[in-house]
């Protein structure tokens, strides 16, 4: 029975993001009557709604009948902060429970309601998303840098960033050093969204900007890492095998390649999360899901790298996968 309304946290935390709840309580508690002034909504609903919020843990309510904020919901739920994390729950109601609600009929047909990894609808989802979700993966982004020590270099390292969507894990890479260039190639919809991010965070003059489809981009040569950020699982197996033989080819010897995803455990019976994101992938790609570090592993060495291994990172990946390109 817990389960039944388990679309509603999300569906309620969309709310109070839309009607702007959480923006206005950074600014201190108010009461009932000072929210319904300010969202222009319902008491009823209001109160309906807030008293929700704060049984989730997201609100506090005092004896005086005032609404504030909980130390999370002001880290991740104030709209303009570095750390907010409200893009994911934007999603829900028009478009995550709308297609959701074909699963049924998804897993009859194994058609999905969406592909999202096809450049016309992708680009379509992909410009309201991307700039949006910047905070959720810069803290991982941040520490693949400094896993990789990209302080110390004293030579330019060239960095491709496939499907770069908002330049997020490149562009922690050129904030950590001078001497890093980046190639960002995504489709001619995204790019003008990486451009404006990198302009924002300083960057751009080190970047060079390809629009242009994974499969058919020039991904030039002698790069000293790739990243493929949340890519692979809207790809599927054969498209992913193609694109990191085609990474390969593309870095210079002893260049890293660096692949970030939500990896589900071999016997795929959790963790839960990684399960729920593959019917996501169900649902919104052709042959998108979510594969093991196993599974991921084989087709690096398929693709010649060596020396597959992990590093812990914060966030949705938990784990981060490198491997090498042989000198030899």
């Amino acid at each position: 029975m817990g389960l039944t309304f388990g679309f509603a946290p999300p569906t309620i935390i969309e709310t109070g993001l839309r009607l702007g709840i959480f923006d206005l309580l950074d600014k201190g508690a108010r009461s009932i009557d000072e929210i319904v002034e300010s969202s222009r909504a319902s008491a009823r609903g209001l109160r309906i709604l807030l008293n929700a919020l704060v049984g989730l843990d997201l609100l506090a309510k005092d004896r005086m009948e005032r609404y504030s904020l909980t130390p999370e919901s002001a880290h991740f739920l104030v709209s303009g902060k570095p750390t907010f994390h409200g893009a994911f729950f934007m999603l829900t109601s028009e478009r995550m429970l709308s297609e959701w609600g074909k699963l049924s009929s998804i897993v009859r047909s194994g058609r999905p309601a969406h592909r999202i990894n096809e450049e016309e609808s992708g680009t379509k989802f992909f410009q309201q998303f991307v700039e949006n979700i910047f905070p959720i993966h810069f803290p991982a982004a941040r520490c693949l840098a400094q896993t990789l020590q990209l302080s110390n270099l004293t030579a330019p390292a060239s960095v491709l960033d496939l499907a770069a969507g908002s330049g997020v894990w490149s562009v922690a890479m050129a904030k950590e050093s001078p001497h890093v260039t980046v190639t960002a190639i995504d489709w001619p919809g995204i790019i003008p969204i990486t451009r404006k991010v990198t302009e924002r965070e300083g960057v751009a003059p080190r970047y060079r900007f390809v629009a242009n489809d994974l499969l058919a981009a020039d991904f030039g040569s002698g790069h000293s890492i790739a990243i493929l950020g949340h890519i692979l699982h809207s790809e599927g197996e054969e498209r992913s095998r193609h694109l990191l033989q085609k990474t390969f080819d593309a870095l210079a010897p002893g260049g890293t390649v660096a692949i970030a995803e939500i990896l589900v455990d071999p016997d795929r019976t959790g963790p839960l999360p990684a399960l729920l994101f593959a019917v996501n992938m169900l649902v919104n790609s052709e042959n998108g899901d979510t594969f093991s570090l196993d599974e991921i592993s084989t087709w690096l060495d398929a693709a010649h790298f060596d020396q597959v291994r992990t590093v812990n990172a914060p966030g949705l990946a938990r784990k981060i996968i490198l491997a090498t390109k042989p000198c030899r």
